[in-house]
């Protein structure tokens, strides 16, 4: 996104990141963002807290926000989604206390930027920072997890439309096609 921020970008008239929040508040009261730039997103009047392990990508940020977090799990969302369904947050943060990690699937992707952890899978996910082994998955073998099938999300909403994240030019241009039909 030629180094943009993607979190500040509007869709439908409303930067990504203030539609995550939006999404968020719905279902939860206390939220936090990591980020190491907090300059950036201090407009929000959330609660900073900086990467832990800098550069260690979404599993560092996983880690980082749930040390921080003040219960005993965590909802974690990318930063760029910006079609959060609040039923689809429901639907995993009821399953939080039957495992470590409760987790989406649609097809064959875990939706591992959508998903509720337990500060169990700290002791599991920092020996993986420490040796810059970063794929969120890896440590799903060493705890207990839960998936939430397609056919269960599709219920509450469409799984193509609120696990969408933008990555590209064209992705951002399909979410701001896809705000303009949802208006």
């Amino acid at each position: 996104m030629g180094g943009a921020p993607k979190a500040l970008m509007e869709v439908g008239g409303v930067r990504v990141i203030e539609r995550v929040v939006a999404a968020l508040r719905a279902v939860l009261d206390d939220l936090l963002i990591v980020t190491n730039s907090p300059d950036v997103y201090r407009f929000l009047d959330l609660p900073l807290v900086p990467d832990v392990y800098p550069d260690r990508g979404s599993l560092g940020g996983i880690y980082s926000g749930l040390k921080a977090a003040a219960g005993e799990a965590a909802f974690t969302v990318a930063c760029d989604m910006p079609f959060l369904h609040p039923e689809i947050i429901r639907l995993v943060l009821r399953q939080a206390s039957q495992a470590d990690v409760v987790v989406p699937r649609v097809g064959d992707q875990l939706e591992t930027l959508h998903a509720a952890y337990a500060k169990a899978c700290l002791e599991h996910i920092e020996p993986r920072l420490r040796a810059g082994r970063l794929k969120i998955t890896d440590f799903f073998g060493t705890v207990r997890v839960v998936e939430i099938p397609e056919r269960e999300i599709a219920r509450v909403g469409s799984p193509d439309i609120a696990f969408m994240n933008i990555n590209t030019p064209a992705d951002l241009e399909r979410a701001r096609q896809i705000a303009r039909g949802l208006e």
